[in-house]
Protein backbone atom coordinates (compact mmCIF):
# COMPACT_ATOMS: atom_id res chain seq x y z
CA UNK A 1 0.00 0.00 0.00
CA UNK A 2 1.56 3.78 -1.02
CA UNK A 3 2.91 5.97 2.33
CA UNK A 4 -0.64 8.13 3.69
CA UNK A 5 -0.77 11.56 2.68
CA UNK A 6 -0.47 14.20 4.73
CA UNK A 7 0.05 18.11 5.18
CA UNK A 8 3.96 17.58 4.53
CA UNK A 9 2.88 15.55 1.54
CA UNK A 10 1.36 18.27 -0.25
CA UNK A 11 3.73 20.62 1.20
CA UNK A 12 6.66 18.61 -1.51
CA UNK A 13 3.92 18.87 -3.99
CA UNK A 14 3.72 22.58 -3.56
CA UNK A 15 7.75 23.29 -3.40
CA UNK A 16 7.82 21.44 -6.40
CA UNK A 17 5.27 23.91 -8.54
CA UNK A 18 6.74 26.70 -6.59
CA UNK A 19 10.25 25.89 -8.55
CA UNK A 20 8.37 24.84 -11.92
CA UNK A 21 6.24 27.98 -11.34
CA UNK A 22 8.97 30.77 -10.34
CA UNK A 23 11.43 29.01 -12.49
CA UNK A 24 9.86 29.58 -15.57
CA UNK A 25 8.43 32.92 -15.04
CA UNK A 26 8.81 35.72 -12.38
CA UNK A 27 8.94 39.16 -12.18
CA UNK A 28 12.69 39.13 -11.68
CA UNK A 29 15.65 38.62 -13.87
CA UNK A 30 15.92 35.28 -12.21
CA UNK A 31 13.40 32.85 -14.53
CA UNK A 32 13.80 30.85 -18.09
CA UNK A 33 11.64 33.46 -19.44
CA UNK A 34 13.93 36.83 -18.66
CA UNK A 35 17.21 34.35 -19.70
CA UNK A 36 15.86 33.48 -22.78
CA UNK A 37 14.51 37.25 -23.67
CA UNK A 38 17.79 38.43 -22.45
CA UNK A 39 19.66 40.85 -24.85
CA UNK A 40 22.59 39.03 -25.97
CA UNK A 41 21.33 35.13 -25.42
CA UNK A 42 22.14 32.63 -27.92
CA UNK A 43 20.04 29.70 -28.11
CA UNK A 44 21.95 27.04 -27.13
CA UNK A 45 21.87 23.14 -25.82
CA UNK A 46 22.01 24.71 -22.64
CA UNK A 47 18.84 26.56 -22.69
CA UNK A 48 17.35 23.85 -24.65
CA UNK A 49 18.22 21.22 -22.01
CA UNK A 50 16.41 23.76 -19.56
CA UNK A 51 13.16 24.44 -21.60
CA UNK A 52 12.81 20.46 -21.91
CA UNK A 53 13.19 20.28 -18.37
CA UNK A 54 10.39 22.98 -17.77
CA UNK A 55 8.25 21.83 -20.57
CA UNK A 56 8.44 18.12 -18.76
CA UNK A 57 7.55 19.54 -15.01
CA UNK A 58 4.99 21.19 -16.86
CA UNK A 59 3.29 18.36 -18.98
CA UNK A 60 3.51 16.25 -15.59
CA UNK A 61 1.46 18.86 -13.49
CA UNK A 62 -0.91 19.52 -15.90
CA UNK A 63 -1.88 16.72 -17.16
CA UNK A 64 -2.16 15.05 -13.12
CA UNK A 65 -4.19 18.47 -12.41
CA UNK A 66 -6.60 18.31 -15.52
CA UNK A 67 -7.34 14.52 -14.92
CA UNK A 68 -7.30 14.81 -10.91
CA UNK A 69 -9.68 18.27 -10.94
CA UNK A 70 -11.12 18.46 -14.47
CA UNK A 71 -11.59 21.80 -16.41
CA UNK A 72 -14.54 22.52 -13.87
CA UNK A 73 -11.92 21.56 -10.45
CA UNK A 74 -9.55 24.29 -11.98
CA UNK A 75 -12.16 26.87 -13.04
CA UNK A 76 -13.32 26.76 -9.38
CA UNK A 77 -10.11 26.80 -7.77
CA UNK A 78 -9.37 30.10 -10.23
CA UNK A 79 -12.69 31.70 -9.32
CA UNK A 80 -11.73 30.92 -5.73
CA UNK A 81 -8.68 32.59 -5.88
CA UNK A 82 -9.67 35.34 -8.16
CA UNK A 83 -12.31 36.30 -5.31
CA UNK A 84 -9.90 36.00 -2.63
CA UNK A 85 -7.76 38.36 -4.91
CA UNK A 86 -10.80 40.82 -5.07
CA UNK A 87 -11.45 40.08 -1.17
CA UNK A 88 -8.52 41.50 -0.23
CA UNK A 89 -8.28 44.85 -2.90
CA UNK A 90 -11.86 45.55 -1.46
CA UNK A 91 -10.30 45.27 2.13
CA UNK A 92 -7.81 47.50 0.84
CA UNK A 93 -4.59 45.30 1.51
CA UNK A 94 -4.35 45.24 -2.13
CA UNK A 95 -4.57 47.83 -5.18
CA UNK A 96 -4.71 47.02 -8.61
CA UNK A 97 -1.71 49.31 -9.36
CA UNK A 98 0.44 46.94 -7.31
CA UNK A 99 1.18 45.33 -10.41
CA UNK A 100 3.97 43.48 -8.93
CA UNK A 101 2.39 42.13 -5.67
CA UNK A 102 -0.75 40.76 -8.05
CA UNK A 103 1.97 38.42 -10.56
CA UNK A 104 3.52 37.40 -7.59
CA UNK A 105 -0.07 36.07 -5.77
CA UNK A 106 -1.03 34.92 -9.01
CA UNK A 107 2.11 32.63 -9.63
CA UNK A 108 1.76 31.46 -5.83
CA UNK A 109 -2.00 30.69 -6.84
CA UNK A 110 -1.06 29.29 -9.95
CA UNK A 111 1.18 26.73 -8.20
CA UNK A 112 -1.49 26.31 -4.73
CA UNK A 113 -3.93 24.75 -8.17
CA UNK A 114 -1.30 22.49 -9.33
CA UNK A 115 -0.25 21.07 -5.94
CA UNK A 116 -3.64 20.65 -5.53
CA UNK A 117 -4.32 19.12 -8.66
CA UNK A 118 -1.28 16.97 -7.71
CA UNK A 119 -2.62 15.93 -4.37
CA UNK A 120 -6.27 15.45 -4.70
CA UNK A 121 -6.66 11.44 -5.54
CA UNK A 122 -5.45 11.55 -2.04
CA UNK A 123 -7.40 14.19 -0.42
CA UNK A 124 -10.71 12.82 -2.18
CA UNK A 125 -9.68 9.05 -0.83
CA UNK A 126 -9.76 10.35 2.35
CA UNK A 127 -12.87 12.54 2.17
CA UNK A 128 -15.03 10.16 0.40
CA UNK A 129 -13.18 6.32 1.07
CA UNK A 130 -13.15 6.29 -2.88
CA UNK A 131 -10.02 5.77 -5.13
CA UNK A 132 -9.57 7.03 -8.72
CA UNK A 133 -8.48 4.71 -11.17
CA UNK A 134 -7.65 5.95 -14.63
CA UNK A 135 -6.47 2.86 -16.69
CA UNK A 136 -6.78 -1.18 -15.89
CA UNK A 137 -5.06 -3.91 -17.23
CA UNK A 138 -6.95 -6.78 -18.60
Amino acid sequence: MASEFNALGFLGRWVFALALVFGTYNPTAYSYISWIAAEGTEFGPVIALVGIILLIGWIIFLRATLRSLGLLGIGLGAALFGCLIWLLIDLGWLSLEQTGALTWIALVLISLILATGMSWSHVRRRLTGQFDVDETDD
